[in-house]
């Protein structure tokens, strides 16, 4: 009887052309392929292509009220005999109010990717295919391009890139505390560097790595001293 009620019911929901997420009967987390070209928060990807760097490919995707992904590959890499591929790295993370707010405020600038953003006067260095996309109930934007003048392209650009060199920096820390624990204050040297340079974002989302290490006392004292002024840096 209970199997009976149940069929009748998806039954009437086709009939009424409701969706079982309207329902509350499909499952929490579960996105159509409307609602990911549409997503119900307004979000932000930028995907940057280059096969000189390292990682070769990686993706930031971030949601207007912080929740973000990162994603990154290297499926060109060349293998020395007997290397395996490797695999592809993602982390959750949640983007800082300030840079969440700075991002759809420069999307918002940037008609939300809607127009050809590429720099076309003269030929100029590869730098990788970059590819910005905006996505909303209503609206679903893309602009792909190697180098713009627009000046809200520019810092979303340098933004995501700045982000993704701080989770690779972690993702290097990681494995040189457990493995190479010598090598650590030049990592962290070319971390700190690149802060200063500004070419490091939400250094944050790595600082539980830098706790880890400023709190190791087997790690030598001058890269503990570094990771605990790059945690300054984070506001931790």
């Amino acid at each position: 009887m209970k199997k009976l009620c149940v069929t009748v019911l998806f039954m009437a929901l086709a009939v009424a052309g409701l969706s079982l997420r309207t329902a509350g009967l499909q499952p929490a987390g579960v996105q159509t392929a409307d609602q990911q070209f549409h997503p119900r928060v307004p979000t932000v990807t930028f995907d940057l292509v280059w096969e000189q760097a390292t990682p070769q490919e990686f993706t930031v995707r971030t949601q207007a009220d912080g929740p973000s992904t990162y994603l990154s590959r290297n499926p060109l890499k060349q293998l020395q005999p007997g290397e395996e591929k490797d695999p592809d790295y993602t982390l959750d993370f949640t983007m800082s109010a300030k840079d969440a707010a700075r991002i759809f405020k420069l999307a918002q600038q940037a008609k939300y990717f809607n127009g050809d953003f590429e720099y076309r006067a003269h030929r100029i260095a590869n730098t990788g295919k970059k590819t910005l996309t905006y996505a909303d109930e209503t609206r679903h934007f893309q602009t792909i391009y190697n180098h713009s003048e627009n000046k809200a392209i520019q810092e979303l650009t340098s933004l995501f890139q700045g982000i993704s060199s701080s989770i690779e920096f972690g993702r290097k820390l990681q494995f040189k505390h457990k493995y190479d624990k010598l090598g650590l204050e030049a990592e962290l040297k070319a971390m700190e560097e690149a802060a200063e340079n500004h070419n490091l974002a939400e250094i944050q989302i790595v600082s539980a790595t830098l706790k880890d290490i400023a709190d190791d006392s087997s790690v030598l004292n001058i890269a503990r001293q570094r990771a605990r002024r790059l945690l300054a840096k984070a506001g931790k």
